[in-house]
């Protein structure tokens, strides 16, 4: 079973990682196609958007090859055998955040190319709505999502073997403190 698990995120990282490749190459593309054909008073583009357009694209260049190098899967070069399916590029935290800046990126490349360069406010705004949903607002206004448990709900919710183990550990049994350690 795990073997089937291991599988299936290669399989869907290999997906993710060719979305990568093709999304570090179309926005470029489509941005200066988009310039070509909707603003063409914008070529060539000013210091100020090329340089603001590399200051954005380095850092998507990083975490794109980031996010390769973690869910590139590892096989046996004799017999094609999955080695290693390499980090899960589905999980949330600094993977999810690594996506969010590259799409981000993305937009801002083509809305500039379509729209014109106040597009990368955009770039700015989701930022702040970063600083704000992870710093800012929890710490002005904590959520109380979560109920405090009672100790009945607690030893409702546990299962036969945890509460063996729970029994175990007040009795001070010496093989709960092992695996403890």
């Amino acid at each position: 079973m795990a073997k089937g698990a291991a599988k299936r995120i290669a399989g869907q990282n290999e997906r993710a990682i060719k979305n990568l490749r093709l999304g570090m190459v179309i926005p470029t593309i489509l941005s200066l196609v988009l310039r070509l054909l909707l603003r063409r008073d914008s070529l060539p583009p000013s210091k100020g958007s090329l340089l603001i357009y590399v200051l954005t694209y380095l850092p998507a260049l990083f975490l794109s090859r980031y996010l390769e190098n973690i869910g590139t899967s590892r096989r046996d070069p004799t017999t094609g055998a999955l080695i290693s399916s390499g980090e899960d590029l589905n999980q949330p935290g600094v993977t999810e955040w690594s996506f969010d800046v590259l799409y981000v990126t993305w937009a801002c490349q083509v809305g500039s190319g379509a729209f014109g360069e106040w597009f990368w406010y955009f770039y700015l705004v989701y930022a702040l709505f970063k600083v704000w949903t992870g710093l800012v607002g929890p710490f002005l206004w904590p959520s109380s999502s979560v109920p405090p448990q009672d100790d009945t709900k607690k030893a409702e919710t546990s299962s036969k073997r945890q509460e063996k183990l729970r029994k175990r550990s007040e009795r001070g049994d010496q093989r709960v403190r092992a695996a403890r350690k």
